[in-house]
């Protein structure tokens, strides 16, 4: 049944670790969502598209148009508090000095019979270091132990050392030069950094490469036992798991949408096979 499935994500890897029936129902079976995941239904999705456009904004300002030209383009109350939020954002001065900003980018790497892919908000390319930094819009701050053991800080550190030489003239980074930042829109002050290293990076791709070869091999994706994960999948109907579902500030800390996005793999940083 996985052999349509051809990559895997920082997203589909989480929600396999959350709920393989979820995975199976997403990924492979690409079942519509017969539910909301949070409510009110209305105010969230506001909020994830608000979301969306402030990484535009930030996409555009990346590649050289001025703050001052993209703020224009903040026209609600919440793009326009993150927008200044950002551009006062102390912790973000640094990387706005550097010329070797890959904004947007998307990296791959063969993983088992998958590609590994993920796609990056900015990677910042100092000397001896590249620097991770994803943008978040939560509405609340969620802890660095959660972050630290989430697939998506694992994935991005990972696959960086795996497929980033093309961003280092051909030069595989060490997992001591990479870090990942989050930087929280509503939080400016209060990033989380976590810094690599190469215990970490074997742990890291030891746990994908098993985790490919199961699923891989999986004939059955059961129901997850932690049923408070429920309330905030949109396939509980199928589960018989509720009706109701959670509360939005909370579903943005369980539940990450797949971003979609068209993969031409003859454009993507990559390691042969």
């Amino acid at each position: 049944m996985t052999e349509q499935l051809r990559s895997l994500s920082q997203s589909s890897l989480q929600d396999y670790n959350d709920c393989p029936r979820r995975f199976e129902l997403r990924y492979i079976q690409h079942l519509a969502y017969p539910a909301v995941e949070s409510e009110p239904a209305l105010e969230n999705e506001k909020h994830q598209q608000e979301g969306e456009y402030f990484h535009r904004l930030v996409q555009q300002h990346l590649i050289g148009i001025p703050a001052e030209q993209v703020g224009k383009l903040a026209k609600t109350d919440n793009l326009q508090r993150w927008w200044e939020n950002y551009v006062n954002a102390k912790d973000l001065s640094g990387f706005k000095n550097l010329t070797g900003l890959h904004a947007e980018v998307t990296l791959s790497a063969p993983l088992g019979k998958f590609r590994l892919v993920a796609k990056y908000d900015l990677i910042a390319i100092g000397e001896n270091k590249a620097t991770i930094y994803d943008w978040k819009t939560y509405r609340k701050r969620p802890k660095n132990e959660w972050l630290h053991i989430r697939w998506q800080t694992r994935v991005y550190r990972a696959l960086l050392v795996q497929a980033g030489a093309h961003l280092n003239g051909a030069k595989p980074f060490t997992p001591e030069q990479i870090e990942m930042v989050y930087w929280f829109a509503d939080f400016p002050t209060e990033p989380a950094h976590f810094p690599y290293k190469a215990d970490q990076y074997k742990r890291d791709w030891d746990a994908l490469t098993t985790l490919a070869e199961e699923i891989t091999s999986a004939s059955h994706f059961p129901k997850t036992d932690d049923v408070s994960k429920c309330s905030y999948c949109p396939y509980r109907s199928y589960c018989d798991r509720g009706i109701r579902a959670g509360d939005a500030a909370d579903a943005e800390l369980e539940t990450a949408a797949e971003e979609l996005f068209d993969i031409n793999f003859e454009q993507i940083g990559e390691i042969a096979f």
